[in-house]
């Protein structure tokens, strides 16, 4: 089914409740878009759904009036404790946004009750307020909802709370798959009735979505919401106001480049997009430094009790700049963003129009920037083709401030600013290393000594992916690094502590030098941690074991160790030493896998 007209609340076929009414004019909705008048009537009727529309289409209000208005019309009303609808959606900021939404329609209906349940939450607390307060609608994230289901110990049967349930909606469903939510959700739907209506909302149809209408839902009407004159293997993927660019420009004058478009659009509203958590902490407080009476703000995947609280600060400003990864990618609604600038393109063509896509939402003008190296420039010829996203090109300014300088300053200045550049890179280039387009974003074909400059290092870092390269375009500065102390007065104490740790441990060692320890490339650890978190993922759905792999890989050493032990093997002083040994080489091990996430 394909719809492309909009239309009027008033021609619903069946009549909205008032108080609907009243928050639609609250919320300044006087029309539907074209997937909300696709999508409500079937869904208020006992039809699932699995509707495809472009990003900023108004996906949300065409699940939220009809589980209003279901919830509304059931025969028998819901009890405090009796669960009515779930709202599944796969990050904390696009739970917190949908769960605002809701509660626009419920403050004209108090007898429903609406609960969310997200990470970076203490479980406890969420168990508590639902036992408290009930909660007839739930918007949850995948992990904290299957979670909740598990712990009975905690006197929540969120099971039976369930029996009750009329709508389930999977927001963005082919970002929950593609994020590896498909066992949470699996394990999700075992808990729930057959008999409901389900509601798969996404921007794009993937196999795996496919797979998972086939399984969940009973007889569904599929809908494809395409942009006006496109036909449908011609669509494109953006919207129709959005003005897409892109600007070809050298890796050591790309940073000077977003900083002075920066300065030239003060008065407006901005998200910037890096490929990494540790590049958005980098260049985060860079623009911070550099970009004055702005709002900057930064946010990532790894951040856990500020992100909502950020997030939620960000949408109520004006203007300002927010630096983040693909977590704000998806679904995510801020109001007025004026520019999406792509400081590094996506490691997915998809994710490259959901980035866009945060801009030009439900009628309004938008603009989107990606800055590209030379080397790269077919990636919009392949975006044209593979997203139906054409571009046009803005060409760099040829006068603009260097301010690699002053970022150098800083890193000089205090070693946690150091730090943060070093890591940054290592992760920038992991990042590249397994683009998913790389034919094009060929790792052996970056200028790393172009590419240090642009992030303004004092020296080289040591990585496997560097070695035996030499770099004559790029000068380390001549300040030795290690002199470089924390402006944090407690964190330099502990950096000296440490240092003099190791200089006993090294005087200790034969020959005053540590154990040599080699590191293997990203690209060569890949395919054997891949292997070995298949093969765990699998342990742990066939044995139902909620413990994770590292800890288990920890318990089975030990229990080896005190086998050794008990047969006399060893001594109690080798047990106690090889233990030792080996809580150390975890704790290394998690530090850098860890780091290597980013």
């Amino acid at each position: 089914m394909e719809a492309v007209t909009e239309g009027t609340w008033e021609s619903l076929p069946v009549p909205l409740s008032p108080g609907v009414v009243r928050a639609l004019q609250e919320l300044r909705f006087p029309h539907m878009t074209p997937v909300q008048s696709a999508t409500i009537p079937l869904f208020m009727t006992n039809k699932d759904v699995a509707a495809e529309a472009v990003t900023g289409s108004g996906k949300t209000l065409a699940f939220v009036i009809p589980i209003i208005e279901i919830l509304l019309r059931r025969e028998e009303k819901l009890k405090k404790m009796q669960v009515g609808a779930i709202v599944i959606t796969p990050t904390r900021e696009l739970a917190v946004q949908i769960n605002e939404v809701i509660s626009h329609f419920t403050k004209y209906f108090p007898q429903f009750r609406q609960c969310l349940l997200i990470g970076g939450k203490n479980p406890v607390e969420d168990i508590e307020r639902f036992k408290e307060r009930g909660g007839n609608i739930l918007v949850a994230t995948p992990g904290r909802l299957e979670d909740m289901f598990r712990r009975k110990s905690d006197g929540l049967d969120l099971a039976s709370s369930v029996k009750s349930l009329d709508v389930l909606v999977l927001d963005e469903a082919d970002r929950l798959l593609d994020m590896g939510f498909e066992a949470s959700l699996n394990a999700i739907l075992d808990f729930l009735p057959k008999q409901r209506r389900t509601g798969l909302f996404s921007a794009t149809q993937t196999q795996e979505v496919e797979n998972l209408v086939r399984a969940g839902l009973r007889n569904p009407v599929r809908i494809s919401v395409k942009e006006k004159g496109m036909a449908a293997s011609n669509a494109q993927k953006t919207p129709t106001r959005l003005e897409n660019y892109y600007m070809i420009c050298k890796p050591d004058e790309k940073f000077n480049q977003l900083v002075h478009f920066l300065r030239q659009h003060k008065p407006e509203k901005h998200l910037v997009f890096f490929s990494t958590c540790a590049c958005v902490e980098y260049y985060g407080k860079a623009l911070e430094s550099l970009i004055k009476n702005v709002k900057v703000m930064c946010i990532h995947g790894k951040m856990k009790h500020k992100r909502n609280r950020i997030f939620t600060e960000f949408r109520k400003l004006a203007s300002g700049i927010l630096v983040c990864t693909d977590v704000m990618a998806r679904g995510i609604d801020i109001p007025e963003v004026n520019w999406v600038l792509q400081y590094d393109p996506p490691s997915n063509a998809s994710a490259f129009v959901h980035r866009c896509g945060r801009t030009a939402r439900i009628g309004h003008l938008g603009s989107a920037l990606v800055f590209l190296f030379p080397m790269e420039e077919a990636y919009v010829s392949f975006l044209a083709i593979n997203q139906k996203c054409p571009m046009q090109e803005m060409k760099p300014q040829r006068t603009v401030a260097d301010v690699l300088p002053k970022l150098k300053t800083l890193s000089l200045g205090d070693r946690a600013m150091y730090e943060k550049g070093m890591k940054a890179f290592v992760s920038h280039v992991q990042a590249y290393a397994k683009h998913e387009c790389n034919l094009i974003f060929r790792i052996k074909d970056l200028d790393f000594a172009s590419l240090a400059r642009g992030f303004a290092l004092l020296k080289m870092p040591r990585m496997p992916e560097l070695k035996g390269k030499s770099f004559s375009d790029f000068t380390p500065t001549e300040i030795d690094t290690d002199s470089i102390a924390f402006k944090d007065k407690n964190r330099e104490k502990q950096r000296q502590r440490f240092l003099e740790q190791q200089r006993k441990a090294r005087q200790e060692q034969p020959g005053g030098r540590p154990p040599f320890i080699r590191n293997k490339a990203w690209s060569k650890q890949k395919a054997k941690k891949e292997k070995k978190k298949k093969v765990t993922a699998k342990r742990k759905r066939e044995e139902g074991s909620d413990v994770e792999d590292e800890d288990m890989e920890e318990l089975l050493n030990d229990t080896r160790l005190l086998k050794r032990l008990k047969k006399g093997k060893i001594s109690e002083d080798d047990f106690e030493k090889q233990l030792l040994c080996q809580r150390k080489k975890v704790c290394t091990e998690r530090v850098e896998s860890s780091e290597s996430e980013g």
